[in-house]
């Protein structure tokens, strides 16, 4: 068992990740697909990403990432849909943690979508 203070420091580091899920002034929104068919094909490691990566870009004062259930396009899963305000849904199909970094980095500070992970590109 760990001890009260280990339990107490884990509970500090792992407080920025929750409140970045909860707090965010909602400007985009960074959906994950976390249904059991989302957990296996990887999604996890996904959120993860997005979470991780949203704080280290400062950004978390303008995303929240959050995660939902079956999305409904499973054989595309991870999926993961960014919702922003004033614009179309964007829907980006399988993911994994590169790609996730990507989109942080082109998307959320860029400001542009990347048209090869979403759902228009897989369907053709």
């Amino acid at each position: 068992m760990k001890s009260i203070e280990e339990l107490m420091a884990i509970k500090e580091k792992m407080q920025n990740k929750v409140s970045l899920r909860n707090s965010a002034d909602d400007d985009i929104r960074v959906v994950v697909g976390m249904a059991t068919c989302g957990i296996a094909a990887g999604a996890r490691p996904v959120l993860n990403a997005f979470v991780e990566g949203v704080n280290e870009a400062g950004l978390s004062d303008k995303v929240m990432v959050t995660q939902t259930g079956c999305i409904g396009i499973c054989q595309y899963e991870p999926v993961v849909e960014i919702y922003e305000k004033g614009k179309e849904k964007v829907t980006y199909v399988k993911m994994n943690a590169d790609k996730a970094k990507e989109v942080i980095e082109r998307h959320l500070k860029g400001g542009n979508p990347i048209a090869e992970y979403t759902i228009g590109a897989a369907t053709k």
